[in-house]
């Protein structure tokens, strides 16, 4: 089969790959692109997701980052619903998983990743839904309504949104989870146990320090089994317990891997020619050191900044990307490394509502999380770059809500 040449070809139809089409035609007007997404759909923003599309404040035909004819104008060759399968760096080719190769001079790897399956008898049965993409929205959508009743596996960012979208378009939601109250790895524990009482408050049922041992279907019923010896029959599952990134076509081509792709500042693998992005990209942050993330802001900024450097703007990534969530009424926007296993300080207007929490490690602060304070991320970077030791009495007043 004869090779088809171009001169980008990026790998994922998601934001970190839409971004890099942005980058290299801010430098490249005309080089030739192809884009191969493995989801039928153009991409699309995913924090709608589990948030506004619950809510009713966006349709789905508002969440896609372009219609088709933006990639058409931009001279961008789709190529969507497809699987690249295997990859020779050394020949500079990828094969689909209908038998095409293709011939590449830059290359990105924007892979992302697969969501962690339930490693439970019954964890693999069809109906689970592992939600990440908008079909799993399609499909989850139509099931919920009043009265049913809803388990959702996880308390991190899916499965604490997830649960809150649920409850909120009248689903009886329990969620199980290993750890001792909501977002556990991120919230310090005193704000972490208040928002598990607003999860409680609007008859979500927690079952904490607990996980599920086995599923099975019953009719149009699923059967949990706990380890703790709950058990519970829902109408719904819905797991959020992590993503694995997909590395395997790096893997395959040679290039250095570990939890993810690593990459230089300039986003370019262990082969100059292949660069990676988004969720599947390890890479060194100038303040923070080496991070992977899984965050709509880093698949944005970083999958722009690989396509600029793609196109020949050798640039480095020097962005610290911020991240959000909204839990019911309670948001927050949070910046670096937001770890509950550091030390924490609280500067709060109204406690575990609204005010602004530290990360600190050596006395110098590693992240940042503005609760019910928006728009203040620029001033929370600021205060991380210095990696000044602080008092954090010090801290008190240094972000504020306007």
């Amino acid at each position: 089969m004869a090779v088809q040449q171009y001169k980008y070809v990026i790998v994922g139809g998601g934001l970190a790959g839409d971004a890099a089409v942005e980058g290299i035609r801010e430098i490249d007007k005309d080089g030739s692109i192809l884009l191969i997404g493995a989801e039928a759909d153009l991409p699309y923003d995913r924090p709608p997701l589990s948030k506004q599309l619950w809510k009713g404040d966006q349709k789905i035909e508002q969440i896609f980052k372009h219609d088709q004819h933006y990639y058409s104008e931009n001279k961008v060759e789709m190529c969507l619903g497809a699987q690249a399968v295997e990859l020779d760096a050394h020949a500079r080719t990828l094969q689909l998983g209908d038998g095409r190769v293709l011939g590449y001079e830059k290359l990105l790897l924007a892979t992302g990743g697969t969501p962690r399956p339930l490693e439970v008898p019954g964890g693999d049965l069809d109906g689970i839904c592992y939600f990440r993409t908008l079909q799993d929205y399609r499909r989850l959508r139509p099931e919920v309504s009043a009265g049913k009743c809803a388990l959702v596996i996880g308390n991190g960012f899916i499965g604490s949104e997830m649960a809150a979208a649920l409850c909120t378009n009248g689903a009886e939601v329990t969620m199980v989870f290993p750890g001792k109250y909501i977002c556990s790895r991120v919230f310090p524990e005193a704000m972490g146990r208040a928002i598990s009482e607003l999860y409680i408050s609007k008859k979500v049922k927690l079952i904490p320090e607990d996980k599920v041992t086995s599923i099975a279907r019953t009719g149009d019923t699923w059967q949990v089994q706990t380890d703790k010896g709950q058990q519970m029959s829902v109408h719904i599952i819905v797991a959020g317990i992590g993503i694995v990134p997909n590395v395997s076509l790096a893997q395959v081509a040679g290039l250095s891997t570990s939890d993810g792709i690593e990459v230089d500042e300039y986003l370019r693998s262990s082969d100059v020619r292949i660069y990676a992005a988004g969720d599947v990209a390890r890479f060194p942050e100038v303040t923070l050191g080496i991070r992977r993330l899984e965050h709509w802001d880093a698949a944005i900024s970083q999958g722009k900044q690989a396509g600029r450097n793609m196109a020949g703007a050798r640039e480095r990534y020097a962005y610290m990307p911020f991240f959000f969530s909204d839990l019911f009424e309670f948001g927050y926007e949070a910046v670096g490394d937001c770890d509950s296993r550091l030390e924490t300080f609280a500067d709060w207007q109204e406690v575990n509502r609204t005010g602004v929490i530290y990360y600190l490690r050596d006395e110098r602060v590693q992240g940042v999380m503005t609760c019910g304070i928006f728009g203040k991320t620029y001033d929370a970077r600021e205060i991380i770059r210095t990696q000044q030791i602080v008092a954090p009495s010090s801290l008190v007043g240094r972000i504020k809500g306007d």
